[in-house]
C-alpha cells in the first residue's frame, strides 16, 4: 500500500469515471492509460439501485482493459458495504466525497488506501485522525487557492488531493498551493466524446493533463 501511495504522489492524477457506460469504459481506460494516466476511479452512482453490481462490473472492466496495469479505485463510496464490493471487484483505493468512520474503518480493515472527502480544517484533521491516508479537498475550487495555501500552515502534515476545477491550467497553481494529487473527470471524459466513441480526443485531453504534470517543479 505504501508503494502505491508513493506512486500516486509521483503520478499525481486520478481520472474520475462517473456514469460511464460499461461498454465504453474499457476504451476510455485504454485511451487514458496510453496518455500516461495510471490511476482511475469508477464511481458508485447513488441514484442507481443496482449501483453496487454495476460499479463492480465497471471496475473489473477497467482492470481487464488495461491488463491490470491501471491502479483502479472506487469513488463516491458512502457505505462499508460499497467498500467491500469495490474490494471484491479489485479496487485498490476508496474515495468518498465525505468523511464517514464506517467507510474508513472498512477500507483500512481490507488494507486499501483511504481517501475521504473534507473541506474545513476541522473536517480535514478529523478524517486524518480516523486513518485516512490522503484527504480529498472537495470541492476545492469553491474555496480558492489562497485557502488551500493557508491550510498548509497548521495542516502541512496531512496530504491533500484536490478535486473540483482541476484542469491543465489550474494543476500548477494547485500544486504550488501544496496539493499532492489531483482528481478530475469531466475535463477528460467529455460526454460527447464518449457518446461518439471518439477515444482519440479523450487521449489528447488526458495527455494535456499528464504533460503539465510532468513539468511540475
Amino acid at each position: 500500500m505504501e508503494k502505491m501511495i508513493e506512486t500516486l504522489y509521483k503520478e499525481k492524477l486520478v481520472l474520475i469515471a462517473r456514469r460511464i457506460p460499461l461498454d465504453k469504459i474499457g476504451e476510455c481506460a485504454r485511451a487514458a492509460y496510453k496518455a500516461g494516466i495510471r490511476f482511475m476511479e469508477s464511481t458508485f452512482d447513488q441514484t442507481n439501485p443496482d449501483c453496487i453490481a454495476e460499479n463492480q462490473k465497471c471496475i473489473q472492466k477497467i482492470i481487464e482493459a488495461t491488463d491490470g496495469k491501471m491502479y483502479v479505485g472506487a469513488g463516491t463510496v458512502l457505505s462499508a458495504k460499497q467498500v467491500k464490493a469495490a474490494y471484491d471487484a479489485g479496487a485498490k483505493y476508496i474515495i468518498s466525497p465525505n468523511t464517514k468512520k464506517e467507510v474508513i474503518d472498512e477500507t483500512k480493515k481490507l488494507n486499501l488506501i483511504s481517501i475521504p472527502g473534507a473541506m474545513t480544517p476541522t473536517e480535514i484533521e478529523y478524517a486524518y485522525s480516523l486513518g485516512a491516508d490522503i484527504v480529498k479537498l472537495f470541492p476545492a475550487d469553491d474555496m480558492g487557492f489562497a485557502y488551500i495555501k493557508n491550510l498548509q500552515g497548521p495542516l502541512s502534515h496531512i496530504p491533500l488531493m484536490a478535486t473540483g476545477g482541476v484542469n491543465p491550467e489550474t494543476i500548477p497553481v494547485y500544486y504550488q498551493s501544496g496539493i499532492k494529487a489531483f482528481g478530475t473527470g469531466i475535463t477528460i471524459l467529455k460526454p460527447e466524446h464518449i457518446k461518439n466513441g471518439d477515444y482519440e480526443k479523450i487521449y489528447l485531453l488526458a495527455k494535456a493533463h499528464t504533460d503539465v504534470i510532468k513539468n511540475l517543479k
